[in-house]
């Protein structure tokens, strides 16, 4: 989908301290991005930042990546975020334009990072376009490298061939499952920072499904491009 240009977005987000455009020289050293030593999560497509801002506000003793492929967005994002500090200083939070598809050029092993989130990513159906999804296991071996040891990550979406594929995903990559909910809003989980997509579908009536998976200590012996062309051979896939 074609996202209409936002004239104003480039130049706030270059005048904005906790925003990276060039993202690759910080690699292995976030740490000095940010004015406090403290925990390091990872928003993955963090969006127009409407929970971005919301979690970041209440967590402000916890570091964050939100990052997203879009200017345009990242600037939403911006604005959000500082309407959330009220004027005030917005330390725990980079701002960091980046493919996904490629982070480990831009998040190093030497950036010990705790929780991943990845909220309302793109299902992409089409078994062409399987390994775009942010869950693939192409994806999850590239996070694997910067999670610390039972490192989490969280994971919700409206689509039900997402999170069952998903699931499968996980477990082939070493991840344990530690919470599963096939309707967020009914089971009454705390913290849940609703997204923008999150209320559009909520409203709707479609039940959000929600799970957290822990990296577990394992040898992985799997090579995605293998793995995708075996799923590929399988019918019906």
């Amino acid at each position: 989908m074609h996202m209409r240009t936002k004239k104003w977005a480039r130049p706030e987000l270059a005048a904005c301290p906790y925003y990276d455009d060039f993202p690759e020289h910080r690699r292995n050293n976030w740490r000095e991005a940010f004015p406090h030593n403290q925990p390091l999560e990872v928003e993955l497509g963090c969006g127009k930042g409407v929970s971005t801002a919301q979690m970041v506000h209440e967590n402000q003793d916890v570091n964050y990546l939100a990052v997203d492929i879009s200017s345009d967005i990242l600037g939403d994002a911006r604005r959000n975020i500082e309407h959330a500090f009220s004027g005030k200083p917005v330390e725990n939070v980079h701002l960091m334009k980046c493919d996904i598809e490629y982070i480990q050029r831009f998040i190093g092993p030497e950036d010990p990072v705790r929780r991943i989130w990845i909220s309302f990513c793109n299902p992409w159906p089409k078994l062409r376009h399987e390994k775009r999804r942010l869950t693939h296991p192409r994806q999850l071996l590239q996070y694997r490298e910067f999670l610390v040891p039972g490192g989490e990550i969280w994971f919700k979406t409206d689509d039900d061939a997402l999170f069952s594929d998903s699931l499968i995903y996980f477990k082939t990559c070493g991840f344990s499952q530690t919470y599963l909910t096939y309707d967020l809003h009914a089971s009454g989980f705390s913290p849940n920072y609703i997204t923008e997509h999150e209320k559009k579908y909520s409203m709707k009536g479609i039940p959000i499904k929600f799970g957290i998976f822990r990296k577990e200590d394992v040898q992985i012996d799997l090579d995605p491009v293998r793995w995708i062309r075996q799923q590929a051979a399988v019918p019906n896939a």
